[in-house]
């Protein structure tokens, strides 16, 4: 059962019954609140059908009510425009609508983030439109129908959007203590405003001590001249570019760089905007990456840095479940590929020992380090030097694997597109890039190379994000029965998982089943295994 749900003013909407093919089964239904006629709706495990789960989702859950399934139109419009070889093109469900009619096409809103809320349910501009709901709605189960893998795909990615709701309102666990504790010891004591911390003050004294004069640390510009007047020209300040020149100033300033950055992103300005009663709580944008990985907005909870892991920390009673998946983009590679001898290593743990015998030993890079260096280069697109060498050895013994890659980097030199198994597909290349490749000479080769990287590696990573999308919502549903479990962190191919105490066994053997319905989903009959490596513990810091 399927169930439109257009959102009105002051908490009010629309509900109208569907057919799974989205043909109206019953007349639209005007309810007063929303929030109460979802939850009454519920427990017959309808998929709700709405505009976008970013949006409507975040006033339900503040309600109390948590779904099972949607279909967010907003996503799956931009994944059907993206597979017509149209991306970027507005996926409102009033863009749509007006592609359909033949009307002028709309641009989309401005992202929730960056407006203000207008009511319980933040509707944009005007009101949703239950009749264009069902209409998109409509069109987009013809058009998904008619493309192998994309019915699974739009599911995944709506049951993602439920995911990314869930983990802002849920929010991860931190400690502002440990954080503040963390900073004081690295930093010395918070500053007064507009100050540096204590420890940053005596390296930048030290700093121009070592030069003999007085230079702004965190001025590339006063650093440069600074390293030519002290007969050690650098052509920037960046950490490689440093460590190369002998000068007593070089320790002491990477020492101020790395932090520096811990100051600025997650020092105490930090902790006050994101940390609110033991949460750190950012919003996450499902598909905000071309290759449908996910990106942050605010808080850049995609870029923990590992030392802050020790201020995650769970309720006390709690534990927290970390796991991710071993190796990912190589075991989707062999399980896309289907080369045999390939597939077979990567039904074992550790899959670049398991090709280790592929490569010579006795050499100066261990078998293991050759095979992972190999595959790396083969996704990648490295193919100089050392790597060379071993992308032969890689070519001759996994040759379905090693031409799937190729396949998909000669599609994209030539301007093509590229899918992942579901059918994701890369942006087309621009106008741009085609004058430039058509003008030939050295920058377009170059430029064609470097689209020819960009497919090969899409192939694969697109895939690895499918198949995390799978593990998601295959793992929602499981922590869903257990009850009290909830997913509070999500990054590429990691989940955290907060819990009571008496449920992290459970939650520690949902993870694996949860990666094999994934891999099922994806990939069925494959012997390519999916492992992850799964932790207890009561901080993030002890899990690796």
């Amino acid at each position: 059962m399927r169930i439109a749900v257009a959102a009105g003013p002051d908490g009010g909407g629309v509900l109208r019954p569907l057919a799974d093919d989205g043909v109206p089964a019953g007349p639209a239904v005007p309810v007063p609140d929303l929030a109460a006629a979802v939850a009454a709706r519920e427990p017959d495990a309808p998929r709700w059908v709405w505009p976008a789960t970013a949006r409507l989702y975040p006033a339900l859950l503040r309600a109390g009510v948590r779904v099972a399934r949607c279909h967010d139109l907003e996503l799956t419009e931009a994944l059907l425009v993206g597979h017509a070889g149209r991306h970027g093109e507005p996926r409102s469900v009033a863009a749509a609508s007006a592609r359909l009619r033949g009307e002028p096409v709309p641009g989309d809103p401005p992202p929730s983030a960056e407006r203000p809320q207008r009511s319980l349910f933040d509707t944009g501009p005007e009101p949703d439109d239950i009749d264009r709901v069902v209409e998109v709605h409509a069109d987009q189960r013809r058009r998904t129908a008619a493309l192998p893998g994309f019915a699974l795909l739009a599911a995944a990615e709506s049951a993602g959007a439920l995911v990314a709701a869930e983990l802002a309102a849920d929010g991860l666990p931190w400690s502002a203590a440990r954080h503040d504790a963390l900073l004081t010891e690295r930093l010395g004591p918070r500053p007064a405003a507009g100050m540096r911390p204590k420890r940053l003050q005596d390296l930048a004294d030290r700093i121009a001590a070592a030069f003999g004069s007085r230079v702004n640390p965190d001025s590339p510009a006063q650093l440069v001249k600074a390293f030519a007047a002290a007969g050690c020209p650098v052509s920037s300040t960046r950490a490689h570019v440093l460590k190369q020149t002998d000068h007593p100033a070089v320790p002491l300033l990477l020492e101020y760089k790395e932090l520096a950055r811990l100051h600025t992103a997650h020092g105490w300005a930090w902790l006050d905007a994101w940390v609110r009663d033991g949460r750190f709580r950012t919003e996450y944008i499902v598909g905000g990456v071309v290759s449908g990985r996910w990106a942050g907005h605010g808080g850049g909870a995609l870029q923990i840095p590992r030392t802050l892991r020790r201020a995650v920390v769970a309720d006390p009673g709690w534990k927290l479940v970390v796991a991710d998946a071993a190796q990912l983009e190589p075991r989707v590679l062999a399980a896309l590929a289907g080369d045999r001898a390939f597939a077979d290593a990567a039904a074992h743990g550790d899959l670049y020992a398991a090709l280790a015998g592929a490569f010579p030993s006795g050499g100066a890079v261990a078998p293991r380090d050759q095979a992972k260096l190999a595959l790396l280069s083969a996704m990648y697109g490295g193919g100089t030097g050392d790597a060379a060498g071993l992308l032969a050895v890689l070519k001759q013994r996994f040759p379905d694997a090693f031409e799937y890659v190729e396949t998909a980097a000669r599609a994209g030199e030539r301007g093509h597109l590229v899918r992942s198994l579901l059918g994701r597909t890369c942006p087309p290349p621009s106008a741009e890039w085609r004058a430039l490749t058509s003008a030939g000479g050295d920058r377009a080769a170059a430029a064609t190379r470097g689209r020819g990287r960009f497919t090969r590696n899409f192939v694969v990573q697109a895939t690895a994000a499918d198949w995390a999308l799978a593990l998601l919502g295959a793992l929602r549903r499981r922590l869903t029965a257990l009850g009290p479990p909830r997913l509070v962190f999500f990054q590429h191919d990691e989940v955290i998982v907060h819990t009571p105490a008496a449920f992290a066994d459970a939650v520690a053997a949902a993870v694996p089943d949860a990666a094999d319905e994934a891999r099922d989903l994806l990939f069925p009959g494959t012997p390519v295994v999916f492992p992850m490596e799964t932790s207890v513990v009561d901080c993030y810091a002890d899990a690796k």
